[in-house]
Order: structure tokens, then sequence, then C-alpha cells
């Protein structure tokens, strides 16, 4: 715990700017609070901002954000987006984007950077790459848990049945990989699985495509002193989703309004530290986050540190279906032929009924890349 909070200590001191204004995001999450709570510690209080969303009150953090601007006595700013700042900014946010990147909360975020950049700051910090060190997603422990099919000495029946009923959902094809023998965790930023491309796809895509791609990364790891899976989600994490996703997504939404993002729970020499821990001490008894959680109560309140993390989430798929872009993606998919048409309707009404959200978006964002660059 101690070194954990020295490296923080030092990661954030290095990170404060002393030249130009800074300002730091704020949701009611653990990282963010965290960052405030020791770049307090050293003397430095700095203004937080905070996104909420007009009528959607399920996606807003702003009441939790107050009450850790409150807790350690930060100048809080709310920054509040609606549907007219959907539609007016998305297509200048998707051209700033380069790429199709398959992130929700890049929109809010660009709006959130705009209005921070508008009030003079230069320097941001963020909270990237703690959940991915401290074991902060959920879905990690569920990881952790379908892993242990794996020696299930009998599991000749369930292979068999799960081979003959097949589920759309990403969690069939979790259990297929244990029963088959294939490597579980591919990353957080794995939306589609193999078997959701093959099916949409009018191409043909190989059961276990997805190895191929991650097989340097596998190696690696292989090779170096770790075996624990968790040690594996956190590492490819770190080096895809983090790396190629996330950080993709912080500068280009940052730097399109002139302001440089920084990331103090990314400073390498933390993540070494973090990652030499004995990995059952990173899961402890099954909690999220539990050694940063040991860390943080010499800062923070327990109702901060123990309240139920809500994620970068948004009434994104409710603002793209009211707007009638969504039917963007029929359009496209005529033009191209890319995908199963019937698929693509049965993955827009799933939308509609709030299931599968972000591979609707992905393939939002894939289509509106194709129509400006390549039709």
């Amino acid at each position: 715990i101690r070194l954990i909070d020295e490296h923080l200590h030092r990661s954030i001191r290095l990170r404060l700017p002393c030249e130009v204004p800074a300002a730091a995001l704020l949701s009611g999450g653990l990282d963010s609070a965290m960052i405030c709570a020791v770049a307090a510690a050293q003397g430095v209080k700095l203004p937080v901002f905070t996104l909420g969303y007009d009528e959607y009150g399920a996606y807003d953090e702003r009441s939790n954000a107050r009450i850790t601007a409150d807790y350690l006595g930060l100048e809080h700013s709310e920054v509040v987006i609606s549907r007219g700042d959907f539609d007016e900014h998305l297509d200048e946010l998707i051209a700033h984007m380069d790429e199709p990147l398959n992130d929700p909360a890049a929109l809010p975020l660009y709006l959130l950077m705009k209005k921070i950049s508008s009030e003079g700051y230069k320097v941001v910090l963020s909270g990237e790459g703690s959940d991915e060190l401290f074991l902060g997603y959920r879905q990690y422990f569920e990881y952790l848990d379908i892993e242990k099919a794996a020696s299930l000495h009998h599991k000749n029946w369930l292979k068999k049945y799960f081979h003959s009923h097949f589920s759309m959902n990403r969690e069939w094809e979790w259990y297929k990989r244990i029963f088959d023998d294939t490597l579980l965790f591919r990353t957080s930023g794995e939306k589609f699985t193999d078997l959701q491309q093959n099916m949409l796809l009018r191409r043909n895509v190989r059961d276990n495509e997805s190895l191929r791609f991650l097989a340097p990364y596998r190696e690696m790891f292989e090779q170096s002193s770790h075996t624990h899976p968790a040690q594996w989600y956190s590492m490819i994490d770190l080096k895809l989703f983090v790396g190629e996703h996330f950080l993709a997504k912080l500068d280009r939404v940052s730097m399109a309004h002139t302001i440089e993002a920084r990331t103090p729970f990314l400073d390498h020499r933390l993540a070494e530290a973090a990652m030499s821990i004995d990995p059952g001490l990173r899961i402890g008894k099954g909690e999220t986050k539990s050694l940063l959680k040991e860390v943080a109560g010499s800062y923070l309140s327990e109702e901060i540190i123990h309240r139920k993390k809500k994620g970068f989430s948004n009434p994104y798929m409710e603002w793209l279906i009211a707007s009638g872009r969504i039917d963007l993606i029929r359009e496209v998919n005529t033009q191209t032929g890319l995908f199963h048409p019937e698929m693509v309707d049965k993955y827009l009404e799933m939308a509609r009924r709030g299931r599968f959200k972000q591979h609707v978006w992905g393939l939002y964002v894939l289509s509106h890349w194709i129509k400006r660059e390549l039709l």
C-alpha cells in the first residue's frame, strides 16, 4: 500500500504543471477522486469539471462528483449536454478522431474538453489506466470465475451442449472458449466476438481469428514470469485497450481543443509497481480496485471510496435513434454490401430495446467513416 501511495504521489507531482493553468476531470468514481485528493495533499487544489445529461438522470454523475468536490474543497464546474449538442457536434467529433473508434464516450468528452479549453486551461489530469492496473472492471472477476470451468474433469457434455445451442450473447462464446481449451480473455475492447463477426459480415471470419492479432502479446506474456490470468488481463488491456483505444480517444478530443491530457496512473514506475504485486492481493476478496481502495482510505471518505461504479455512460443510443442518424448504417450497407442485411436489422432492433448498444454504435461510427472517406 505504501509503495502504491508513494508512486502515485510522485506521478501526480510530476504531472502538475507550474507554468500553465491545469484542471482535472471528476466523475463520481474513485480514479479521478484519487488524483484530486493526492494533488490536494500536495497543496494543489485542482479545479474540476463533471459531465451531466439533460433529461437522463440515470447516466448523470454530477451529484456524486459534487460530494467529492465538496469533501476536497475544490472549485467544481458542471457541463450539461443535450441531444442538440449531440446533433450539432457529432460530425466534427468523428472527423477529429481520424479513424472509426468505437467509443460512445468520445463525444461527451470532446464537449467537456471544449468547455475546459474555453475557461483557459491548458492541461487536464485524467484517470485512464487505473481500472486496468487495479482490476476495476466487474467483468474481470466474471472472467476469473469462468476460467475455473477449464479445470472441470467432465466437461464433454457441456462442450457438446454449447456447440449445439448457439446464443448471440458474448457469454456463450466465453464458455465455448473454455470448453474448447482456447484463450478466454482477448481484451476488454473485444466488442464483436469472432462468431458475432462471422454472422454479421458477408466474408467468412474463422473461429479464433482474433488470436492472430493477439499472438505477439500472448507470446510476450508466456515468456515473462507471470502466469496468473489477472496479470494477462491487465497486461493486454494496458497494451491494447488503453494504449490503442482510450489514449487515442483522449489525445484526439483534448488536442482538438489545444489541451494536453495527462494520465498519472499510466506512469511507468507506478504501473511496474502495481504489476509486481501478487495477483492474489490485487484480486483481494473479489472486490474491484481493492488495493486502490486501501490507499484511498487515507484521503477520502468511505462513502466516496465504496459507492457503486457507473462508468462513463451516456444516452448515446437514445440520441442516435431519436436523431434518425441510425439509418445511416442501413444506407451505407446497401452501398457496400459489407454486412448481411438481416443481421444489421437484428442489431438495430435489439439496440432499440437497450441491448447490444455499443455494437451498434461501432457500426454507426464505421458507416460514418466509410461514407466520408470511401464512398
